[in-house]
């Protein structure tokens, strides 16, 4: 996950898809497909209603298209069902043409009549910014990541010019728009499939049985179990080579390296640090490292008294001893955090000076704080590991003990204690986590962790919010030319390195073990890459 807002998030009904909990028959599936191991907390099957986990990480690009996708090299946006695109001269106005080959799965539940056009898109996008949308408060009427962004006050209307041209007005320039649009939550809806829930007073299934255009669609769904995804036959960009894909999001048993060991998996997403070297070992294994646009980090609640002061926020950033963690949880495979950007990003600036480990100077801001005497905090550690952090709970310990040599005791809430005691995130004084972008524009990264509006998203779980930060933010979208991009995205991490709202940590590797028997993944510093084009070679 990428940060702490969906803890509570549920949906009522979504057990409709759920078989008994049966064990995953892997003997079976290997003969058409493989099983994918590493995720689990499955919220819902629409990207749209989420700003992070499983759905929007791993079966977004599966079972949904977007207009555009991201080159994974360039991080560019390119061509995708959307073949291609003009932009009027004030940077307001986006025309897409789209293809007229693309058709949506054929399910259980739905029957599609005709291939996807542009009153899809019309569709997809309204609910999102339009609130008499009949589907806007279906599902919650949230949609955080969108919300982190400004989508709603950005986006004015999309209009079908025609049944395969589509215009977006926007209300002001935004340069990461079209990268925007690339991600894993801008998918497209079938509006025909949702006009008929409406009619049949079934709104809900729109998210719960979700039907696209990707390579894969939803075939069953157990709770806490799996999710089988069978292949799409008319599939836009060619044949699938695999008949199934099989999530196992079951936490029972032993863990995800013995289940890929035992072969009860073909492939691990984001192994941690610890296992890679068994893996590397391992004769049928195949290992591989993807750069990642991510950063593991520690949101301050800057609603709480003691950490509304400045000085205390700058002592335990100065308190933490970065490279020890490196060294005890990332075994070598990651970089220090002297900002959210990691080194990757075209605006990064390594910051020495501030993000530095200097206990005496830490402890003089405490005095002069007046919390010599000490002070108790709490944080919240989350179970599951990540790319842009390998192991929590060691990386949390590491914390508390740099706190406790400055005086702080600091108390840690692990994520199941959290969810039943502290329902809300606010009753924790730090939150342990971190961000995977969904683009490779600063933005991305900036705004939804740290904008007025993510805040009130639930995304901004530091509870702050700067207008200067905002306007910096602002600025830098309505140019195109990156000189003055970069230095309004460095006066943005000038303010973060004053203000500290967050303390960054460490930037990980995005590992991946699959069996050598397949073949054909694609690779992005971002999330899953669709899986049409993997196959088994024995």
């Amino acid at each position: 996950m990428k940060t702490l807002i969906q803890l509570a998030f549920g949906l009522i009904g979504i057990g409709l898809l759920t078989g008994c909990g049966n064990e995953v028959d892997h003997t079976e599936i290997r003969k058409s497909g493989f099983v994918f191991c590493g995720q689990s907390n499955l919220k819902t099957f629409n990207p749209q209603l989420i700003d992070s986990g499983i759905t929007a990480d791993a079966l977004s690009p599966q079972i949904y298209d977007t207009l555009l996708t991201l080159d994974p090299t360039t991080h560019q946006p390119i061509a995708s069902i959307a073949q291609d695109w003009q932009v009027n001269k004030s940077g307001t106005e986006y025309i897409f043409n789209l293809r007229t080959d693309v058709a949506f799965q054929n399910t259980a539940w739905f029957t599609p009549t005709r291939n996807l056009n542009a009153q899809d898109v019309v569709f997809s996008f309204r609910r999102i910014i339009d609130p008499t949308h009949p589907y806007h408060l279906v599902g919650g009427g949230s949609y955080p990541w969108f919300t982190g962004i400004d989508l709603a006050n950005l986006l004015t209307d999309v209009v079908a010019l025609s049944d395969h041209q589509v215009k977006f007005i926007l209300s002001r320039p935004n340069f990461a728009f079209l990268s925007n649009l690339a991600t894993s939550h801008a998918v497209i809806l079938s509006a025909e499939y949702g006009h008929q829930l409406a009619q049949q007073d079934s709104k809900e299934k729109l998210d719960l049985y979700p039907v696209g255009s990707g390579p894969f669609a939803l075939e069953e769904y157990q709770i806490n179990d799996l999710v089988r995804l069978r292949r799409h036959e008319h599939y836009w960009r060619g044949p699938v080579k695999m008949e199934q894909v099989v999530f196992d999001i079951s936490q029972r048993g032993t863990g995800t390296l013995a289940k890929l060991l035992r072969n009860e998996c073909d492939v691990l997403s984001s192994p941690i640090s610890s296992q890679i070297p068994v893996i590397e070992k391992h004769p049928s294994m195949v290992l591989t490292a993807t750069p990642a646009m991510n950063v593991a980090f520690i949101a301050i609640n800057t609603s709480h008294q003691a950490l509304q002061d400045v000085r205390v926020r700058q002592a335990l950033n100065l308190a933490i001893n970065r490279q020890n963690i490196l060294d005890s949880v990332y075994y070598g495979t990651g970089t220090l955090a002297y900002t959210l950007l990691p080194p990757s990003s075209w605006a990064y600036q390594k910051d020495s000076v501030k993000i530095r480990f200097d206990r005496n100077y830490a402890l003089a801001l405490l005095r002069e704080a007046g919390y010599e005497s000490g002070l108790t905090l709490s944080m919240w550690v989350p179970s599951e590991p990540s790319a842009y952090n390998p192991s929590p709970r060691k990386t949390a310990e590491l914390i508390q003990a740099n706190l406790a040599d400055i005086g702080i005791q600091l108390n840690l809430l692990y994520e199941e204690r959290f969810e039943r005691v502290l329902p809300d995130e606010t009753a924790a004084d730090l939150i342990l986590t971190g961000w995977v972008a969904d683009t490779g524009d600063p933005d991305n990264f900036l705004r939804p962790l740290l904008s007025c509006n993510s805040e009130l998203a639930g995304i901004n779980v530091a509870m702050w919010c700067n207008s200067d930060f905002d306007f910096l933010l602002d600025l830098a979208l309505e140019t195109e030319k990156n000189r003055y991009r970069l230095n309004l995205y460095r006066q943005a991490q000038n303010i973060l390195n004053e203000e500290f709202p967050v303390i960054p940590l460490a930037h990980g590797v995005q590992f991946r073990a699959h069996d050598k028997s397949l073949v054909g993944f694609k690779s992005s510093p971002f999330n899953s890459q669709p899986f049409d084009s993997v196959e088994r070679t024995y």
